[in-house]
């Protein structure tokens, strides 16, 4: 590169970085203390539910407010039945067994992912299938994986086959990432062409909805997470969802260690699991369901002025709710034009130098050590989306 070549990138670095800053100061003004990219938010009756865990004991896996947190979950998303969890990959984990993944199989997983996505398979000892994004929802590109099945699997005895591996594939997991909805209806017609069970990777898009009804209704089953990075908290916990009475019996008995009902005797009937969510963790959960919908109106307004800040910014776009969806806006994103993203880097440096806490998007699972051998369709949209992908601040108190 000449002298002059790299002093107009140069420039054009400081030009980006520039511009992105102060359309942030315009938003916040100076950041006198590092905005968080997203912290958790108490402004209702936690100190008091959990106050009442600490003064009678219940503070472990049973008590109340275990069973109404799942109350609370099923009726806010209408689902018929919502099994608290002590995480979002434990309940992907019992997803995928309830879909019925064995040791061997493989399992079609974005790469554009958070890695519990693919762990979760991995736990199975099944294979993680990657597959491509599109770059509006950042979900999984159901036109392009069907043309990647019609070439490369085929039915056979209503199981779908790898043409190269031999191996059944089983499921397809779908997730909403930052909260955008994918397109769930054409990946649910999909699956049941290919014979796959689908599973909804829901964990950030508590409170999204595509076409009008809740994320998590349209897999056969789905997770959610309440890790203390999610809309609502509840320290750390999940829930499975389903619309199946008999899946919710085996996600329930599942994540109990498998233990049946006596008196007082230890009966165990099959391979459990210690996945219950604490009853103190759950009394945290039942307050933050209480401010849900005020949350979920102040980070869609923080997400509506993201997006005329940005709206004058040469090169950037904010990633906004797809069309046909509402979404929780979990994360706000915007993403650098395909010339910039060399800047990317840049654009973080200059954010989180002026307290402005920002990343970039995960590290694709097909890039990670332990997955790099895995079998994957062509991932060129997820790899520039990968490279453009900034986050910025979304916690709800940022909303008005």
């Amino acid at each position: 590169m000449t002298k002059s070549a790299a002093q107009e990138v140069r420039s054009q670095s400081d030009n980006v970085q520039t511009a992105i800053v102060a359309a942030m100061r315009g938003l916040f003004g100076e950041a006198k203390q590092p905005l968080a990219l997203h912290e958790p938010e108490f402004a209702g009756r936690e100190w008091d539910f959990v106050k009442e865990c600490l003064d009678t004991g219940w503070v472990s896996s049973v008590g109340s407010y275990v069973d109404r947190i799942e109350r609370d979950i099923a009726s806010f998303t209408g689902c018929k039945h919502a099994i608290a969890t002590s995480n979002g990959t434990s309940a992907l984990h019992i997803c995928l067994l309830l879909a019925g993944v064995d040791a061997g199989d493989e399992v079609l997983v974005p790469t554009l992912t958070f890695v519990a996505t693919a762990n979760a398979v991995s736990y199975i000892r099944a294979v993680p299938h990657f597959v491509e994004c599109e770059a509006v929802s950042l979900g999984v590109d159901a036109g392009k994986l069907d043309a990647y099945l019609r070439e490369n699997a085929q039915i056979v005895n209503d199981v779908c086959i790898n043409r190269h591996t031999g191996a059944p594939i089983k499921a397809l997991v779908a997730m909403h990432v930052f909260g955008h909805p994918c397109d769930i209806e054409a990946l649910d017609d999909l699956a049941r062409r290919w014979k796959l069970v689908l599973v909804e990777d829901a964990a950030e898009s508590l409170g999204s909805y595509y076409r009008g009804r809740h994320t998590g209704n349209f897999g056969r089953i789905s997770a959610l997470s309440f890790n203390g990075n999610k809309i609502v908290t509840t320290g750390g916990g999940g829930a499975v969802l389903t619309n199946d009475p008999e899946l919710a019996r085996r996600a329930k008995h599942l994540t109990t260690t498998a233990r049946l009902s006596d008196r007082w005797n230890f009966v165990h009937d099959e391979v459990g699991y210690n996945y219950r969510m604490p009853n103190i963790n759950a009394a945290l959960g039942c307050a933050q369901m209480e401010l849900l919908p005020d949350m979920l109106r102040r980070k869609r307004s923080l997400a509506g002025r993201y997006q005329q800040a940005f709206a004058g910014v040469d090169g950037v776009r904010f990633l906004s709710e797809p069309a046909g969806t509402s979404s929780n806006y979990w994360l706000n994103a915007i993403v650098l034009d395909e010339d910039l993203a060399v800047h990317r880097d840049d654009v973080l440096g200059a954010l989180n130098d002026a307290g402005y806490g920002s990343r970039p998007v995960w590290t694709l699972m097909h890039k990670l050590p332990m997955y790099s051998g895995c079998p994957r369709m062509g991932l060129g949209v997820a790899e520039q989306m990968q490279a453009r992908l900034i986050n910025l601040p979304s916690s709800a108190r940022l909303g008005v």
